[in-house]
C-alpha cells in the first residue's frame, strides 16, 4: 500500500497519482478473486496473496527509489516494499503452509503497512486535501490484522471473504486518494491544505 512521497512538492505529488491508482486496483483485484472464487483451496488462496504481495511490494519499492532520487523520505517505504516481496516469496517457498499460519502472515503484514499508512497521512497533512483517506485505510489495515490475530477462527477458508472485503475496501480508500489528486492536477487546481485557495 502506498505510504509516503515525503517532502516533495504539489506538482511531484500530482505526477505519481497514478501509483495510487494502481495499487488501489490490484487489492480491488484481490479481494473480488477471492469472494468470488467458489471453493478456493488454500494453496490457491495462498498464491493469490502471494503474488498480489509481490506486486504491492514491487511497487512500493520502486516508489522508494523515486522518493529517494526527489530527496525525499524512503526508509520505511523500502521497508513496506521488502516486506511485501519477503511475504510473497515466504509464500512461494512455503505454499503447503498452514491456514493458520498463512492468517497470521497476513495479519502481521497488514498491522504494519497500517502503520505506515498513518505515518504518511500525517506527513501528507499538510501538503493534500483528503489525506483521511489514507488514515482510514491505516486504520482499517490495522484493524483487520489485529482481529485476525485475536480471532484467527477455523482457518483462512473461513475468513475469505473477509480478507476479499478489507482488500476491497483498501483497494478503493487508495483509488480514490489518487483519482482525486489527478482531479486537482487535471483542472488547475493545486492539492494543498495551504497556500493559495483550492476548490472542493
Amino acid at each position: 500500500m502506498i505510504t509516503t512521497y515525503g517532502n516533495l512538492d504539489a506538482n511531484a505529488l500530482a505526477a505519481r497519482w497514478w501509483m495510487l491508482v494502481v495499487r488501489g486496483i490490484a487489492a480491488v483485484s484481490f479481494g473480488v478473486l477471492a469472494i468470488a472464487w467458489p471453493g478456493i483451496s488454500l494453496l490457491a488462496l495462498t498464491l493469490l496473496w502471494g503474488a498480489y504481495s509481490f506486486a504491492d511490494g514491487v511497487t512500493a519499492v520502486a516508489l522508494a527509489a523515486r522518493a529517494g532520487r526527489d530527496g525525499g523520505r524512503w526508509g520505511y517505504l523500502l521497508f513496506e516494499g521488502l516486506m511485501g516481496v519477503g511475504a510473497a516469496i515466504l509464500t512461494a517457498v512455503w505454499p503447503g503452509m498452514t491456514a493458520f499460519a498463512l492468517l497470521m502472515l497476513i495479519a502481521v503484514w497488514a498491522v504494519l503497512t497500517g502503520i505506515a499508512e498513518l505515518i504518511a497521512a500525517f506527513e501528507l497533512r499538510n501538503v493534500i486535501r483528503g489525506e483521511w483517506l489514507l488514515a482510514a485505510a491505516g486504520v482499517l489495515s490495522i484493524a483487520f490484522g489485529v482481529l485476525m490475530m485475536i480471532f484467527p477462527g477455523a482457518g483462512a477458508l473461513a475468513v475469505v471473504t473477509t480478507v476479499g472485503i478489507y482488500a476491497i475496501v483498501f483497494g478503493v480508500f487508495l483509488a480514490t486518494l489518487g483519482f482525486r489528486i489527478h482531479h486537482w492536477a487535471t483542472h488547475g487546481e493545486r492539492p494543498l491544505t495551504g497556500g493559495a485557495p483550492t476548490h472542493a
